[in-house]
């Protein structure tokens, strides 16, 4: 019984140690992350749109017309070409 009572308490102990470690662990991660501004910078025309979008130098409709003016020449630099000799739509 004795040998009982010390493994239950062994193991409460145990489970302590645990959950005091897990919520030191979360008290560093509740820490800010400093990461350099440059990786947040936009790399492409859509990604300075977005960014002008999400800080609300821009509206919701100038981004739309922005981005429908970037469809509409990359159609125009690279048109889809569907190849039907290799039997796409052949029935």
């Amino acid at each position: 019984m004795l040998i009982l009572f010390l493994l239950i308490l062994v193991l409460v102990a145990a489970c302590v140690l645990a959950v005091r470690g897990v919520r030191a662990e979360a008290r560093k991660a509740e820490d800010p992350l400093l990461v350099p501004e440059a990786f947040f910078s936009p790399q492409s025309l859509e990604g300075v749109l977005c960014t002008q979008l999400m800080d609300g130098d821009i509206t919701r409709r100038q981004y739309l017309r922005s981005m429908e003016g970037i469809a509409a020449r990359d159609e125009e630099r690279h048109p889809l070409v569907v190849p039907w000799h290799l039997g796409a739509g052949e029935e």
